[in-house]
């Protein structure tokens, strides 16, 4: 094996540099104090969790998860989410706290993808868990704070895809019944939006001609409201009719926020099966093919550990938010203060006063001749808008000590 150069680092992970640490302090500042506005108070878990409790629990397929091996000979795992070890802390630290419980977090997770082209191995995740409501208002709630969240964060132009996976269960146990090979099939095609491949699929299997068609008729539902009412003429079956009112009401509490404009039914939009046991959603931005936040009802998972309850969530991609936000300004946010080698401690106390003042200031040790010349360009008019190079770096402010004060 060939021994790294000092510079590099492993597939999937990477730097980031103050530009991009600028606006993603910023991003998660604001989505929190958005979540915040809510009623959601923010958690922090762990980086390390045990393999046999949030590693199994977690979405995550087991051969993605980065585990390692303590001293004892347990295995742990890095965390690939952030709702199951909130799991864990439900069911445990927080176990006579009535629901239901409301949640934020903002945090780093890891995934051992294999070496494919734009995967990430680390990454940041913004989101909220809402715990022991199951109603159609919770989990509107977390559609609305979705898109109040992009919103904060800064994304210019989204869309909410909404479905259910009670209906396709439903649809799939009325057509397809005893064929699990094949039902599993159909959904790995609809989780990957293989449309065609979903297709072949169908045209190969020895059913009715009738079912054959609807099961290619909900490659058609998508819209607003009126899908529910296609969905409930398209199957009989007592799970996706009760899906579908569901979603029905979902819809119904979304128009009451006036956010109708940002969301569409596409019952072909199902998360991972596995995971979701109810209304799932995923968010698009126009300037991205990838989803920047995703999340969904996962009623199953709280009963692992201990304490079975309803809940609903999402999280934001943040990391991939970086990409379709405006830089933040490029001018450095710090004040200037120069100052002659004779001046040096009355210019740290002159400092020290700014930055308690909540400025940010950046100290600079000049010759006479530097200093009388960033002088006469302060007092010429010549330093414009508060903002100036100085080395090759630009400021916002020029605080040149003289002594008895400071000259802007």
């Amino acid at each position: 094996m060939t021994k790294p150069k000092v510079f590099e680092k492993p597939t999937g992970v990477k730097d980031y540099l103050p530009h991009a640490v600028a606006k993603l302090r910023r991003i998660e500042r604001d989505v929190l104090e958005c979540m915040r506005q809510w009623g959601y108070e923010q958690i922090m878990t762990p980086t390390i969790e045990y393999y046999d409790t949030v590693g199994v629990a977690s979405a995550t397929s087991d051969q993605k998860l980065f585990k390692l091996l303590n001293q004892r000979g347990t295995t742990i795992v890095l965390r690939s989410d952030m709702t199951a070890p909130i799991a864990r802390v439900v069911g445990s630290l927080l176990k006579d706290e009535p629901f239901p419980i409301r949640l934020s977090y903002h945090g780093n997770v890891f995934r051992a993808f294999e070496e494919e082209g734009g995967r990430e191995a680390e990454f940041y995740q913004t989101g909220v868990e809402l715990v022991g409501d199951a109603s159609p208002e919770a989990d509107a709630e977390v559609i609305a704070l979705a898109i109040a969240s992009l919103q904060a964060a800064g994304v210019p132009s989204f869309k909410i895809a909404m479905g259910h996976v009670g209906f396709l269960n439903g649809l799939f146990q009325e057509t397809l019944p005893g064929l699990e090979s094949e039902q599993e099939a159909l959904k790995a095609c609809l989780l990957q939006r293989d449309h065609v491949g979903y297709r072949d699929v169908i045209r190969k299997l020895s059913i009715d001609p009738a079912w054959q068609r609807e099961l290619e008729d909900i490659l058609r539902l998508r819209g607003g409201q009126e899908v529910c009412a296609q969905a409930l003429e398209l199957s009989g079956n007592a799970g996706a009719r009760a899906a579908i009112r569901h979603l029905c009401e979902v819809w119904d509490v979304l128009e009451a926020y006036g956010l109708q404009e940002h969301v569409l039914i596409d019952l072909t939009m199902i998360g991972d099966f596995s995971y979701y046991t109810g209304m799932t959603f995923e968010g698009y931005a126009s300037q991205l093919g990838f989803p920047v936040v995703s999340g969904g009802r996962y009623d199953n998972l709280l009963a692992q550990f201990g304490r079975p309850a309803a809940a609903t969530g999402f999280g934001l991609k943040t990391t991939r938010i970086l990409d379709v936000v405006e830089d933040e300004a490029e001018a450095m946010g710090a004040a200037l203060v120069v100052y002659e080698s004779s001046e040096r401690a009355a210019a740290m106390a002159a400092a020290a006063d700014m930055r308690a003042q909540g400025r940010a200031v950046v100290t600079a040790l000049v010759a006479a001749e530097d200093k009388g010349q960033l002088q006469s360009r302060a007092q010429a008019g010549l330093i414009e808008d508060g903002s100036f190079i100085y080395n090759g770096r630009e400021y916002k402010a020029l605080n040149a000590f003289f002594g008895k004060g400071e000259q802007e």
